[in-house]
């Protein structure tokens, strides 16, 4: 399959999930990343968005992954960081992986053509992928996915996780 041919795949996929989806994160069952739960219930968070956009590349025969970060707010040089975010990448031969935020692209519909190759720069990578095996390996199936602490001694740990930045170079010491 071309470089052409799977650039044009991506543009149904990316249309249909911003297109029937909903940023809604009332209820339950949001989350969790589930395909065919997004599918069904047509909103969710950022989990939601790429999981639907993910299972609908891979299910078109192009790689897809899930990545998992904090979003710093770009007006402010330090304080508290409000949540994880997360996104989408496909694979395109020559290019490579591609950037893909679809539940962004829903938020702000302006710049939904910047959000399908572009990442705004106010985020922070944290982890790739999806059932996730830590080192060393935790008791138990691997992780949906990664972004707070998780595991004592390979066991599950409840921890309250507060995080907040500071801007070294503009704002900081």
């Amino acid at each position: 399959m071309g470089c052409k041919t799977r650039l044009r795949k991506r543009g149904p996929s990316t249309t249909y999930v911003i297109a029937t989806m909903r940023y809604d994160t009332s209820g339950t069952g949001w989350g969790n990343g589930d395909a065919i739960w997004a599918c069904t219930a047509k909103c969710g968070n950022c989990t939601d968005f790429h999981s639907l956009f993910i299972g609908m590349m891979l299910a078109a025969g192009i790689p897809a992954r899930f990545e998992i970060g904090f979003p710093l707010p770009a007006d402010r040089h330090d304080g508290a960081v409000p949540g994880y975010h997360c996104w989408a990448e496909f694979y395109v031969e020559p290019y490579g992986w591609i950037a893909v935020d679809a539940s962004e692209a829903w938020t702000h519909p302006d710049k939904k053509d910047y959000f399908f190759g572009a990442h705004d720069d106010n985020r922070l990578q944290f982890t790739v992928g999806r059932d996730i095996r830590l080192d060393p390996p935790q008791q138990g199936d691997p992780l949906n996915y990664l972004i707070y602490p998780y595991a004592l001694d390979g066991k599950p740990f409840a921890l309250e996780s507060k995080f907040s930045f500071q801007d070294r170079i503009n704002g900081g010491d």
